[in-house]
């Protein structure tokens, strides 16, 4: 008995490196909406970029989260609201770098697939290592390049035919990956920052990437090959 045409069962795709393109937007208004105004005043600009991060993760997939896949994606983010407002970091900024990555993962936790607790690990080490390039980088700024990458990489994927068939995901991701590179080099740099805050947008683009390129690359166990005589594996 051979595989022969076996082909994995078709899964929607979510809209990861749109979900990044927002994050990124949203990370530097929030980073230049910290030096004019209180925390307090951002938490609307945060609950609007992290519901819109979930939209592409989970619209796309054509279904409704669960009732557990929606409380572990909106958790942390209530959290470390919470500890922003008491004045102890604005860890809800850099949890940011990671939604993505966090929301491809919980598309894949289902009642028959869990979700293993090595992979929870991973993520958080790469979210960890995100956080120190966002950090770093405006010091060594050699990430920020980073954001270049937003509007190139759309574009070069519109070489597949297969991604040119997905044309509103392609529109978008082109136009999204322009738009933060606009948005970016607009936004003037607050009075007395000696780093401007494209240099932090590259950082976040960086980070973004590659965390969310890093769960996207993770094997999907909903996936199962069909024989030819019909048995699943």
């Amino acid at each position: 008995m051979t595989l022969g045409d076996a082909t994995p069962n078709p899964v929607r795709r979510q809209w990861g490196f749109a979900a990044v393109c927002v994050m990124v937007a949203s990370l530097t208004l929030l980073v230049f909406g910290l030096s004019r105004v209180p925390v307090i005043q951002l938490l609307p600009w945060y609950v609007a970029a992290y519901l819109l991060i979930g939209a592409c993760i989970f619209v796309p997939v054509g279904r409704l989260p669960s009732l557990r896949q929606a409380a572990a994606f909106l958790l942390p983010g209530v959290l470390l609201v919470a500890l922003a407002l008491t004045n102890l970091g604005f860890w809800a900024g850099g949890w940011l770098l990671g939604l993505p990555a966090w929301g491809l993962l919980l598309t894949r936790w289902t009642v028959k697939n869990r979700l293993p607790g090595v992979q929870v690990l991973k993520f958080l080490a790469m979210l960890v290592l995100g956080l120190l390039i966002f950090t770093f980088n405006v010091v060594f700024v050699v990430f920020s390049p980073g954001l270049f990458l937003l509007p190139i990489i759309p574009l070069v994927r519109l070489t597949h035919p297969k991604y040119r068939a997905r044309t509103l995901e392609a529109v978008l991701e082109v136009l999204l990956g322009f738009a933060v590179v606009v948005v970016a080099f607009a936004i003037p740099t607050p009075e007395g920052w000696w780093s401007s805050l494209w240099i932090y947008a590259g950082g976040a683009a960086t980070a973004g990437l590659m965390i969310t390129f890093w769960a996207g690359g993770l094997p999907r166990p909903s996936r199962r090959l069909q024989l030819n005589d019909g048995a699943i594996v």
